[in-house]
């Protein structure tokens, strides 16, 4: 078996032909990628809708406990010491009000008890299932690239969310249902990490600005279907609400596991050339000729496995341009994260309905998807980022100024855009840090690329309640601090129209190769 840094397919040369050289170098795995993937076809629509598919059931994870932990609705029997507008439930006795609808299990909160509680007590499951996330992305992000591939942590990722939500409509008491909702948050940690992963080494470089939108307008997609299931399941159990979209998603499972195709760039690194060739042919049937004569070609053992070098995230430290690009990543991811999460948070200090807010943060969400790969085929990344994040910036400092003055229209309009720009720039940096790091540690970067994000969001709860003591100075902070930390893409390399590259060692040739040719 060749070593992964070297052509795929170089040995089907022919060593006894003058242009040997030519036809080693013809065939690689950009170049066959690229050859095979060239016409995007509906085989290669449908991987990447297949693929996506476990972003629309994610975000169902993540939101449905806006509902199943909501606090219920009540009434009174005893009208004569019971007001619902002024009474507080906690000082009436338990005989003189009821729950709406006259059950109690709408909601954990009154399935469980918990409507005297403390607010701490009441948040702990949503807390939990967010810190799941942070360990679950800390301890995936160790596990080596080669290790399972990209289909089958997927798979996992997506089955062990759906099992554990099931088991979720078992939760006895708020602790078991605690303890659940962390597994959950651990499990899909990174399921976002590898379908982007998977999905952008399974294009050409023509295709993968606007295919990399598709699992995120998904994602969207899952949010908006969760207020529908929930508006059905409103009269009935919130364990019902957890059935209903994890049994889909085991379903969804199954499915996958059948019918998705693994990636060919990792199959390569693996040293699994025919494989890499065998997905390439069932995505692109339409040159199923030119990749059946290079399987024909193959050998049908690979030796040498053992010769095949090793990848994983330690590989960042041992490496400047590799530590230095994964740190800059990671600090405008920050920058964004806070202004990602916070600004829908921090709406509710502008004067306007929350209801209307938080409907148009999310529908304002769908034309980034359509604007970005038209930015990112246009322009190149290190500029349309750096514009992008200015602009929502300037937008989040406008959006405070105005709503100081008092025109809260005004002011809402630019909180809009500034939720806009950070949803830009989300999409932009996710294309850009696939084209920046190889494959052989791509998966790693995209998880530290995510738990950045994440962190942004956990700090925006502190940053959202300045602003209750300075109205609407949060959006200010989110403006800065997108903007500034904004700066620090000039220090990456730009990638716009270059392949992907597989090894460390592969990368390092073609930056040095890139940086030459613009010094000439």
């Amino acid at each position: 078996m060749a070593d992964p840094s070297e052509p795929l397919l170089s040995h089907l040369a022919d060593d006894h032909e003058v242009n040997d050289k030519s036809r080693s170098e013809e065939f690689t795995v950009d170049k066959i990628v690229e050859q095979s993937l060239s016409d995007f076809g509906f085989w290669q629509f449908f991987q990447i809708f297949l693929v996506g598919l476990a972003l629309f059931f994610d975000a169902q994870q993540i939101f449905i406990t806006v509902y199943t932990d909501a606090y219920p609705t009540w009434h009174c029997l005893n009208h004569t010491i019971c007001n619902p507008v002024a009474s507080d439930v906690c000082k009436l006795p338990r005989s003189a009000w009821e729950w709406d609808g006259g059950s109690k299990g709408k909601s954990i909160i009154s399935e469980f008890g918990l409507e005297c509680s403390s607010s701490l007590l009441r948040g702990m499951p949503s807390s939990a299932f967010y810190v799941g996330a942070i360990v679950g992305g800390f301890l995936l992000a160790l596990i080596p690239d080669e290790s399972l591939g990209r289909k089958k942590l997927l798979l996992f990722s997506t089955f062990a969310m759906s099992i554990t939500s099931i088991s979720v409509t078992f939760s006895a008491n708020v602790w078991i249902y605690t303890s659940l909702k962390f597994i959950i948050g651990l499990s899909r940690s990174q399921a976002w990490s590898y379908a982007l992963v998977l999905i952008s080494e399974r294009v050409s470089t023509k295709w993968r600005p606007r295919a990399t939108m598709i699992p995120f307008t998904l994602f969207v997609l899952g949010f908006m279907s969760l207020s529908g299931i929930a508006y059905l399941a409103q009269h009935s159990s919130w364990r019902f609400l957890y059935l209903y979209t994890s049994v889909p998603a085991v379903f969804y499972s199954i499915f996958l596991y059948f019918f998705a195709l693994e990636s060919p760039r990792w199959l390569h690194m693996q040293g699994n050339d025919k494989e890499a060739i065998d997905v390439l042919t069932k995505m692109s049937p339409k040159n199923r000729a030119y990749l059946e004569s290079a399987i024909s070609k193959l050998p049908l053992e690979q030796e040498n496995f053992a010769q095949v070098p090793t990848y994983s995230i330690k590989d960042f430290f041992i490496r400047k341009w590799a530590l230095q690009r994964i740190l800059v990543v990671m600090i405008i991811m920050f920058g964004l994260g806070i202004s990602y999460y916070g600004v829908p948070l921090a709406a509710r200090d502008i004067d306007v309905n929350i209801y209307l807010s938080e409907t148009l943060n999310a529908l304002v969400e769908l034309p980034t998807f359509l604007i970005t790969p038209f930015l990112l085929e246009r322009f190149n990344r290190k500029s349309s980022v750096l514009v992008n994040t200015l602009l929502g910036g300037a937008s989040g400092v406008l959006c405070f100024v105005l709503s100081v003055l008092g025109k809260t229209e005004i002011a809402f309009a630019f909180e809009l855009g500034t939720f806009f720009c950070a949803r830009i720039g989300f999409n932009l940096m996710a294309v850009y840090m696939v084209e920046m790091f190889p494959t052989c540690v791509r998966s790693c970067a995209t998880m530290m690329f995510r738990q950045a994000l994440v962190v942004g969001g956990a700090c925006c709860p502190l940053i959202a309640a300045i602003g209750r003591d300075v109205p609407s100075v949060s959006f200010a902070i989110f403006g800065i601090s997108m903007s500034g930390l904004g700066l620090f893409v000039l220090i990456l390399p730009e990638t716009k129209g270059l392949s992907l590259c597989d090894s460390m060692e592969e990368q390092e040739k073609r930056d040095q190769a890139v940086n030459t040719r613009h010094c000439c």
